[in-house]
């Protein structure tokens, strides 16, 4: 059971859901389903890819985590090393196979999403902001992926670039939480090496983007009403709040609720373009 419990907690099931949201919402919002099965391989393809991807950090960072986050599974004891490698392996060979069963193009998108959620963890994560933009194109991607999956890769666009920049900001906030342990073991990221105060900066910089470009398919009647009515009371809310703490110069526990409440705002964020 510990076993289990484990590999449940390194999978990230809240991770893997808005993943598997986000290529559903994709495939959805193309209008083009004519059978489901593509859709549902694309679903499943992106939850073992994701798991993957969750595993494979938790492998190389289980150092880092003892300081920054003991309750994962390697520091809490849940799991060994070679157990988490191994089953960060099966679900990236899982979720390559079950792109196979689609289109040449979600194969492509699969196999370059292997060799880059994996090169993220081992070379990019401790860098400066190379390894936040590395994992906000790979969380834009599923939306390419999803529209993919049925033929219309192109529809999976505008989401994938909202996608980005929400991953962006939040990958800084995430390094200024963590920036004790980063700092500990040599992790060169962007609060380690030039400070909070140029994060925070950054961070509300890119947050204001947001902002304006989820505006921007509303303005050139891409997506409905519902769409404009869901985005400013759910998705521009939470970063407008974003914002402001960031701006009063939280400390590490606020910056883990802001990290926390910006992955829920994803979810309503898939919930506006879903609608819209």
């Amino acid at each position: 059971m510990r076993t289990v419990k484990g590999l449940y907690r390194a999978s990230r099931p809240v991770n893997v859901l808005i993943a598997v949201f986000s290529v559903l919402v994709a495939a959805m919002m193309t209008g083009s389903i004519r059978s489901y099965n593509p859709v549902f391989y694309a679903c499943l393809s992106a939850a073992f890819l994701t798991a993957a991807a969750n595993a494979i950090n938790d492998y190389y960072d289980f150092e880092i985590d003892k300081i920054n986050k003991p309750e994962r599974p390697i520091p809490s004891g849940l799991l060994a090393r070679q157990q988490i490698w191994w089953f960060a392996i099966i679900c990236f060979m899982l979720g390559f196979l079950a792109s196979c069963l689609i289109n040449a193009t979600t194969i492509t998108l699969a196999l370059i999403s292997v060799f880059l959620l994996y090169a993220y963890s081992a070379f990019f994560k401790r860098t400066v902001l190379w390894g936040n933009m590395l994992v906000s194109v790979m969380t834009g991607l599923a939306f390419v992926y999803g529209s993919a999956a049925v033929g219309k890769a192109i529809y999976g666009i505008i989401p994938a670039c909202f996608a980005f920049l929400m991953h962006f900001g939040r990958e800084i906030i995430k390094d200024m939480e963590d920036a004790k342990g980063d700092r500990a073991f040599h992790a060169c990221t962007l609060p380690v090496r030039y400070g909070f105060r140029i994060s925070r900066i950054l961070a509300i910089s890119i947050f204001l983007v947001l902002l304006i470009a989820t505006l921007v398919p509303y303005i050139l009647d891409i997506y409905g009403q519902w769409y404009l009515i869901l985005v400013i009371f759910l998705v521009h809310t939470v970063i407008i709040y974003t914002i402001i703490v960031l701006w009063k110069k939280p400390n590490t526990q606020e910056l883990g609720r802001l990290s926390v409440l910006l992955k829920a705002d994803m979810l309503a964020g898939l919930l506006a373009i879903w609608m819209g």
